[in-house]
C-alpha cells in the first residue's frame, strides 16, 4: 500500500472490490439487493432485523424498557442480520430498509404492516406508539428530540470517523486519528457538561435521548468501544461516568445490549430473541458450550 501522504485522488473514482479490508462485504457504492432472500417472521407484533452494534442496541433497549413498563404490545422477535456476510443486501431486508443498514423494524400489529428504518426514527415511532419515554409538553419534548438528533448527527464522527481510523483502518493515519479524536473528545465534553446540570440527558426524566446516546457514549465511557478508553481519557468525564453507571443498573438496558450480539463473552450474547426466557436459556454459552 502506498504512503497515504503520497496519495493523489484520480479524476474519477472507481470502486476496487478488493478494498475495504474487513468491511469489504459491508459497504458498496450502489444501493439495492444483491441476492434474493426473504426475511423470517415470528409470532410477535414487532419484527426486528438487527445486529448488536450501538445502533442496534438502541432499539432492543427501548423494546425491553417498554416491556418492563408492561406494554405487552411491544413483544418482539429479534432476528440476526450478519452484515459481515452481506445479509443487509438481501431482497427482504432491502424491502424493509432501502438503505441496507441495521436496525430495521416491521410493525405487524395492524392490518397493514408498517416498516420503520433508521434507529432514531424507530425510537421515535415506538415512543409515540406506546406513549412512553418521550415528553408530551412542548419544551421538554423539544429538549428530548434535540438530544436525540444530536446523537444521530454526532455518532458518525465517533464510529465511522474515530473508531474506523483508530481501530479498523489498515493504515494508521495520524491526521485522521487526530481529527476525529478531537471531535470525539469535544462530544464527550458536551455530554459531560450537560450531565453536570441534569440527571438525565433531556432533564429529570429518562427518555429516548438517553436510550439513543447510551450505547455509543456510555459504551465509550466504559471502555467497550474500539479499545480507546485510555487513549481518550474517558475516566475524566465524571458526570458522563455517573450517568453511564446509572443506566447500566437498569435491567432493561442490560438485557437490550446483549440482543443480536455476536462478540464478547458468550454469556452476554443472545443472538436471536423471541421470548423473555431467552435471556436465561439461550445465551451463547448455553447454546454452544465452550470445549
Amino acid at each position: 500500500m502506498s504512503d497515504p501522504t503520497e496519495y493523489v485522488p484520480p479524476r474519477v473514482w472507481v470502486w476496487n472490490k478488493a478494498n475495504g479490508g474487513r468491511f469489504a462485504k459491508t459497504n458498496r457504492p450502489v444501493a439495492g439487493a444483491t441476492h434474493e432472500k426473504e426475511l423470517p417472521v415470528g409470532r410477535h407484533p414487532l419484527q426486528l432485523y438487527s445486529l448488536g452494534t450501538p445502533n442496534g442496541q438502541k432499539v432492543t433497549i427501548m423494546l425491553e424498557e417498554l416491556l418492563a413498563l408492561g406494554r405487552s404490545g411491544a413483544e418482539y422477535d429479534a432476528w440476526l442480520i450478519d452484515i459481515g456476510e452481506g445479509d443487509q443486501f438481501g431482497s427482504g431486508f432491502v424491502a424493509v430498509n432501502p438503505n441496507s443498514k441495521i436496525p430495521a423494524l416491521m410493525d405487524r400489529s395492524g392490518p397493514t404492516p408498517i416498516r420503520v428504518f433508521e434507529s432514531g426514527a424507530i425510537l421515535l415511532y415506538l415512543a409515540e406508539k406506546f406513549g412512553a419515554f418521550l415528553p408530551t409538553e412542548a419544551a421538554p419534548r423539544a429538549e428530548c428530540l434535540s438530544w436525540l438528533f444530536w446523537q444521530m448527527g454526532s455518532a458518525p464522527y465517533l464510529g465511522g470517523g474515530f473508531g474506523h481510523f483508530y481501530a479498523y483502518a489498515p493504515t494508521k493515519i495520524e491526521y485522521a486519528i487526530d481529527r476525529y479524536a478531537m471531535e470525539t473528545k469535544r462530544q464527550l465534553d458536551v455530554l459531560d457538561r450537560r450531565l453536570a446540570e441534569t440527571q438525565y440527558i433531556a432533564g429529570d426524566a429518562y427518555t429516548i435521548a438517553d436510550i439513543a446516546i447510551w450505547p455509543w457514549y456510555g459504551g465509550l465511557a466504559k471502555g467497550w468501544q474500539y479499545g480507546a478508553g485510555e487513549f481518550l481519557s474517558v475516566q475524566d468525564y465524571k458526570h458522563l461516568q455517573r450517568w453511564t453507571e446509572m443506566l447500566l443498573e437498569r435491567p432493561a438496558v442490560r438485557r437490550g445490549r446483549i440482543v443480536n450480539r455476536t462478540s464478547g463473552e458468550p454469556a452476554n450474547q443472545v443472538r436471536e430473541r423471541h421470548d423473555a426466557s431467552d435471556f436465561d436459556g439461550k445465551t451463547q454459552d448455553k447454546i454452544a458450550p465452550q470445549g
